[in-house]
Order: structure tokens, then sequence, then C-alpha cells
């Protein structure tokens, strides 16, 4: 019995009525804990000084030393011990007096055994318990998704793998001991491979036809023009480069002061901001954006900063075509700098009482670029787990998060999106193009491109993705799965130095299919 009992904890209870408790000690004993029963605080203290315990069951009501006091020695001679108080008491005061003493849990006298146990099971071999239901549920879940894969998925059903994926990327971050993290990533790599291929095949079509998902284009219309026209305080939102897997960390840090709900859109082809992020404060495609404004494209306007400078002008006259009115002037703020993001968090309140505030966080674009030139930045994020705990690490001490507690106070909704994800590279793919060939790693446009059709979307006829010509003979290639493009010319230094790092601008689950969450405040 101890033996058994050693291999699933050793509980020390100390109640002045330990000898009525007996039953509960046998009852647990047979379930294979070990028990050591004392009547009184001085003797339990002295144990834990000697023995290394598991658990305590402590009585709140002991004679001479008090449970709570014996509780505040216990966490100094063991820290990390895990309490659980036992009391007759059903005072709020007493119960909230224990918790901030960092009780594990707490009971209420009488208890039965099965209570007892429950207690000890959560604590002792919860961790344990869940491991093996994950481990046991991911397998008969890698069987559903391999069988969804193979049955031609439409679009929304890749955006149902693909949240599901997320999910069980961000709770297998929390057991890194299962093993399961290279079987989940080949699987996403799977997926990848065939989205690239259902994207290639599909996406002219949702061009032409619009019979598609929601796009880039639809993200004003579909998810923020309805609650304008309503009269709605409304914050409109777009982290730069968050991807679903990252949003699913920061959620649940939230929920205190919203109530949550989450749709989905895919970004359009490159998932590079000058396209994407236009496209959703003009509703227009590339190519739209090309025929209004002539210079939109022009050479020299490549860098992101330079082709995203009248997201203000676009939203408003989006806003006018889609018959909004708002009663006074939408506000319009990029969050580029720490000095920035403290204004906003500083007048969040009066924001939060206008119709209509855009905001535009940068910091999650900066961390992703950041990281291929920093060897500090490279280490903390060594795999996804890391990107996500440092993402996460990130918004829970930043001033969004507090302008987004600030806003959940006034009253405003907030439509929170992103613009495009991103994926780690790891392969390359030679590319054949002149100088003029634009720099990017995940698309290129240029004349006369040329690359492996497995590893690149080769677009000859950029109208038919809705792309700006960009000249004579303009090709586009956007790269599939985990492919960066690298030129033939020293191509092993380009192929080391870049692999490994988080690019966007291709067609990949990570990049494309991305969330619309609507905060509404508690």
């Amino acid at each position: 019995m101890a033996t058994q009992g050693e291999k699933k904890g050793k509980i020390l209870w100390v109640d002045d009525e330990i000898e009525l408790l007996r039953p509960h000690i046998l009852f647990l004993e047979s379930k294979g804990f070990a028990v050591t029963p004392v009547a009184n605080a001085e003797d339990g203290i002295e144990l834990i000084r000697r023995q290394e315990f598991d658990l305590v069951l402590l009585d709140e009501m002991l004679n001479g030393m008090d449970g709570l006091s014996a509780l505040s020695r216990m966490k100094e001679l063991r820290p990390s011990l895990p309490v659980v108080m036992v009391t007759k008491s059903e005072e709020e005061s007493l119960m909230e007096e224990a918790i901030g003493a960092k009780i594990s849990d707490y009971l209420t006298k009488p208890v039965n055994p099965s209570q007892i146990l429950l207690i000890c099971k959560k604590l002792l071999e919860g961790r344990k318990i869940e491991s093996a239901r994950l481990s046991r549920d991911y397998v008969a879940e890698f069987a559903q998704i391999a069988a969804a894969i193979a049955s031609s998925p439409d679009w929304r059903e890749w955006i149902s793998l693909h949240v599901r994926l997320s999910q069980w990327e961000v709770e297998l971050d929390q057991h890194p001991d299962l093993g399961l993290r290279q079987t989940l990533a080949d699987q996403r790599r799977t997926c990848n491979i065939e989205f690239g291929r259902f994207v290639e095949t599909h996406y002219p079509a949702w061009m032409r036809d619009g019979d598609g998902p929601p796009l880039s284009v639809d993200v004003v219309s579909t998810f923020l023009a309805p609650l304008l026209k309503v009269g709605r305080n409304t914050v409109f939102m777009v982290i730069d480069n968050l991807r679903l897997d990252q949003w699913l960390t920061l959620e649940p840090m939230l929920y205190p002061y919203f109530n949550v709900t989450t749709d989905y859109y895919y970004s359009i082809l490159p998932t590079a901001t000058p396209y994407s992020r236009n496209a959703i404060f003009s509703g227009l495609f590339p190519i739209e954006l090309g025929r209004l404004f002539p210079d939109f494209w022009q050479k020299g306007q490549d860098d992101e900063q330079s082709q995203n400078r009248n997201e203000r002008q676009l939203l408003d006259q989006q806003l006018a075509r889609l018959g909004v009115r708002l009663r006074s002037e939408a506000k319009y703020i990029k969050v580029l700098d720490l000095e920035e993001a403290r204004n906003v968090e500083k007048n969040a309140r009066s924001l939060g009482g206008l119709p209509l505030v855009s905001i535009v966080v940068n910091f999650v674009d900066i961390l992703a670029h950041s990281r291929s030139d920093s060897e500090v930045l490279k280490e903390i994020t060594v795999d996804e787990p890391a990107y996500r705990s440092l993402t996460k690490s990130w918004f829970e001490h930043s001033h969004l998060f507090r302008t987004l507690q600030e806003l959940a106070a006034a009253g405003a909704t907030v439509v929170l999106t992103s613009d495009h994800g991103s994926i780690r590279v790891a392969r390359g793919a030679k590319v054949i193009g002149d100088r003029e060939t634009s720099t990017n790693l995940r698309y290129k446009f240029g004349k006369s491109l040329k690359a492996d059709p497995k590893n690149a979307i080769i677009v000859r006829n950029p109208a038919a993705f809705n792309l700006p010509p960009r000249g004579l003979n303009t090709d586009y290639l956007i790269a599939k799965e985990d492919f960066y493009f690298v030129y033939p010319t020293n191509y092993h230094h380009y192929l080391s130095y870049y692999r490994d790092s988080l690019q966007h601008g291709g067609a990949s689950m990570e990049e494309m299919i991305l969330p619309v969450v609507r905060l509404e405040p508690k």
C-alpha cells in the first residue's frame, strides 16, 4: 500500500479530529495515496520541515495554532506545497483570507470521500490525467484532420482545419513533454501543401465571380459597417501580422472585460501589407486601386510605409460608398512606437466615445521582421511555442492591453483583426528574374520570372488575380507552403541567412486565414 501511495503522492492531513476522519484516510490509501495524519498544526509544521509531502489537507479550526497561521508557516517552509483548507465556516471573509494566503483549494465540512479524492486527483494527478486525455484526443483528431484533407475541403472547411490546428498548437504549448509537437507540425505542413493547391486552383474564380470566402476587401463592409450604421461607438483595430495562433494566446486575457465573438476571412494575395491592408481600408482590390490612383503602384513606391500612407482617406471613401454617415469625423491612429502607444492608452476613454476610431498597431510585425537581424530575438523565439509565448508576454504588459481595458470601461465595441499572418520559412526556392524584380522573399513581381511551379503560384496574367500590371509583361510569383525565394547568385549564403525567419506574402493558412474579432464590453 505504501509503495502504491508513494507513486500517487504523499498527503499530510492536519485536523484536531483526525481520528474521526479514519474512514476518509483508509479510502484515500485504498486509492494509492500515502496519508500521514496529525492532530495539531505544530506537529504538521515539524513534519513538513523534516519530510517531503505532495499535498496538505489543513483544518482551519485547530486547537492551539489555527489553520491560517499554520498555512503561513507552511508556505514559508515550502512555498510550492499545495494546501487545501478544510473548514466548518462558510463565512465569505474567511474564504477570501484563505484565498489571499494562496491556498490551492477550499472545502467546507462535512466532506465526503469522493470530494477529497477529487481534490487530491486534481492537484496531484491533474496534469498527468490531462496529458493522457490530450494524447488520446489528438490521436483521434489527427485521423479526422487527415480524412478532412483527403476529402477536398472547401474554403469554409479550410478555415475549420486551420482553427483546429491552431487550437491544438496552443494547447500543446502547455504540455511539451507529450512529444506531439513534431507530429502536429508535420500535419500542418501536409495541410499547407494541399492548401496551396486549393488556393492556386480557386483564387482566380474568387476574383472573377466573387463566389468565395470573405476577403480583405470585405472586412469593413461585412464586420465594421453594420455596427456603424446602427450608431455603435466602434474602435476598428488592425494588428499588423497577427496570426490566429497568436490571437488564441491573447484572447483569454480579454475575457474579464469583453464578450468575444470570432469570425474569419481570407487575406488577398500577396499576403503583404501594401496589398492586404490597403484592400481592407479601401474595400478595393490592388488592380482597382491602380485604376483609381494611377500612381499608386508606380516604381519607387514599393515600401510598406509609403504604400500605406493613405489608409485614412481610403477608409473614408469606402464608408461613403457603403452609405455610412458618422455623427463626427472618424479618427485614425497608427501606433509605430512606444510614445504613440502611451498616448493612445492615455486618451482611450475619450476615444471610446467617438463614433469610429481606426488604430493600426505595428508591434507584432516589427517583432517578426526584427527577429531576422537579432540573435537575442532568435534565441528567445527559437520555435513557434516560444514566438507565441513572447507575443503573449508583450501583450500582457503592453499599452495595447491597457488601452483595450479602458475601451471596455468606456463602453466601446472593438472590431479587432489582422491584415495578414506570417510563416516560419524552411525551404529555399530558386527564382530567376532581372534586376528590376522585387526583393520580397515570399512574393515577387517582375518580367519573365521563373520558378518551380511546385514551390510557387506563377501568375502570368495579373488581372486574373486582381493585381496591378506594373508595366508590360509583368509576372507575379506567390510562394507556397514554407518556401522562400532565393536567387542562384550566392544561393547558399542567402538560403542559410533567411532560413527559419518569419516571412509573409505567400499562400499558407498562417498567412491567409485570419480572425475578425468583435469585442463587446461586459
